[in-house]
């Protein structure tokens, strides 16, 4: 388990958040509270439909709660931050076609050149996909995708790392390779919050918390 401190990275307050269906409103999110520290591993259980996904993208300021508040460290907010203050992993993985999986796992260091961060081709090699850098995302597997999409958004040792699903296409050995990878970079500082429904995820956390009817509770079990 990853040794954690208690300054918080990440605050969620009371956030509410419902969609309007053809029965009508359901609330997905129900007054959400929640608190994240530095080089906390978080993992965010849930049944499918359960609304993970859109708390991550409410965290990731893709989406704003109905109600409530979202705050990171230094008060800024989700749009005010930058890739290298807040990374995120999501379940379509978002590689660029037309570059390499090495450039893709570069590019946030191109797009902050004075922001430093692990060796890319160290970080591939952990991930296991350091042979694969000059094919394309279309020629690799998309197990190699997605651990390409983690490696990318880890390069730069973010403050704040969010993942959706980001061991659901691997098996048993990759997604503990995978988890290893995550626990050294919360060790060095990184909060990093996965909505899963994977145990080998649950085992590796530091705390694992349920989403049911709109709420986040301990995880029994």
């Amino acid at each position: 388990m990853t040794t954690v401190d208690d300054r918080p990275v990440l605050a969620l307050s009371g956030v509410r958040k419902s969609f309007v269906t053809p029965a009508g409103s359901v609330a997905v999110l129900d007054g959400v509270d929640l608190a994240v520290a530095r080089g906390e591993v978080l993992a965010i259980a849930g049944r499918s439909g359960s609304g993970k996904t859109t708390l991550l993208t409410i965290i990731a300021g893709w989406e704003q709660p109905d109600v409530g508040s979202v705050a990171f460290q230094r008060g800024a907010t989700a749009t005010e931050r930058r890739w290298r203050e807040l990374a995120i992993v999501p379940q379509s993985l978002g590689l660029l076609d037309e570059l390499t999986v090495a450039e893709n796992v570069a590019l946030p260091l191109r797009l902050a050149p004075a922001v430093s961060g692990d060796d890319p081709s160290d970080l591939m090699a952990r991930l296991g996909i350091a042979h694969l850098a000059g094919r394309y995302p279309s020629e690799v597997s998309l197990g190699e995708q997605q651990r390409a999409a983690l490696a990318r958004a880890a390069v730069v040792k973010p403050p704040l790392l969010v993942a959706d699903e980001p061991i659901s296409h691997q098996n048993e050995e990759w997604a503990r390779s995978t988890m290893v990878v995550l626990g050294l970079l919360a060790a060095e500082g990184t909060a990093c919050v996965m909505a899963t429904h994977n145990d080998i995820a649950f085992e590796a956390a530091d705390r694992v918390l349920e989403l049911n009817s709109g709420r986040l509770r301990p995880r029994a079990g």
